[in-house]
């Protein structure tokens, strides 16, 4: 992050972390006391550089195949690890809430009673200031978001009615099945996905985060999703920004790897994450 920061001049991160994990397997416990901590010094790594960082609870909408409110862990059990999670960084103004990576195949009313629910505890708990990334479904795909995510995600509301805090999550990938598994890529998503989505935000007064996207370090890639930045970037007043995936623990044989080798960044990263800026 801090050569993220210095060398290339990004100013968010995404801090993914299962929910296992946090509560130690302790389904609606606290914060675990060992597991917690060795979190947390991500996130103080990240808010030491000045960046915004999205602490990302990374489990699909789900507790081992169980979704959250459908037959799964409760609501109130969900609740309960981001009123931890909230109360823990009530103070921290940089700290993004991503309330859930990537959800699918979901009950869509219910899946938005469980997120109201969720935007409501974290702000009774004291983070009143911070923005909250609110998933949809189809593993937060933008292609899908304005029909399958944006008709029910677009009911939840901050505690005081209004909307402005609440970010659409979306996230996209340029492969063949846009899947992010395929170090080529074949189109840039503008027409499909991105300018639909933006007429959507302009309609209706909303902004939305691409928070997770990349592709593989060759020309195609370079070529496409360059394109599809260019045009995040040039519509800024829908669209909040971008963050690349992945870098840190990846190895350098992951086919979307971004991590940089010693002070030298990817193909991608140099051309187009770090390039565009």
């Amino acid at each position: 992050m801090q050569h993220f920061t210095s060398q290339d001049g990004f100013n968010i991160f995404r801090l993914p972390v299962g929910w296992q994990y946090l509560v130690n397997y302790n389904l609606g416990g606290p914060l675990d006391s060992t597991f917690f901590p060795t979190y947390d010094s991500l996130v103080q790594s990240c808010l030491n550089t000045g960046a915004y960082c999205i602490v990302d609870v990374h489990n699909y909408a789900r507790w081992y195949g169980g979704i959250i409110g459908q037959g799964g862990p409760t609501n109130a059990q969900f609740t309960s690890l981001w009123t931890h999670l909230a109360s823990y960084y009530a103070s921290s103004s940089k700290v993004i809430m991503g309330v859930m990576n990537e959800p699918h195949d979901l009950d869509m009313p219910t899946w938005a009673a469980t997120v109201q629910a969720t935007v409501y505890a974290i702000r009774a708990a004291g983070a009143t200031s911070q923005l909250i990334l609110i998933p949809g479904t189809d593993y937060s795909g933008a292609s899908g978001f304005v029909d399958d995510s944006a008709p029910f995600m677009s009911t939840v509301v901050d505690s005081d009615g209004t909307t402005s805090k609440l970010i659409y999550d979306i996230h996209e990938y340029y492969d063949s099945d846009s899947s992010g598994t395929d170090t080529e890529c074949v189109t840039d998503h503008v027409a499909s996905s991105f300018e639909p989505v933006a007429t959507y935000l302009r309609a209706h007064g909303r902004k939305a985060l691409l928070s997770e996207t990349g592709g593989g370090n060759t020309a195609s890639c370079v070529q496409y999703v360059c394109n599809a930045l260019t045009y995040l970037n040039a519509n800024a007043d829908v669209y909040m920004g971008w963050v690349g995936w992945g870098a840190g623990s990846f190895t350098s044989d992951y086919a979307l790897n971004e991590s940089p080798s010693g002070s030298t960044d990817t193909l991608l990263v140099a051309k187009c994450l770090a390039g565009l800026f």
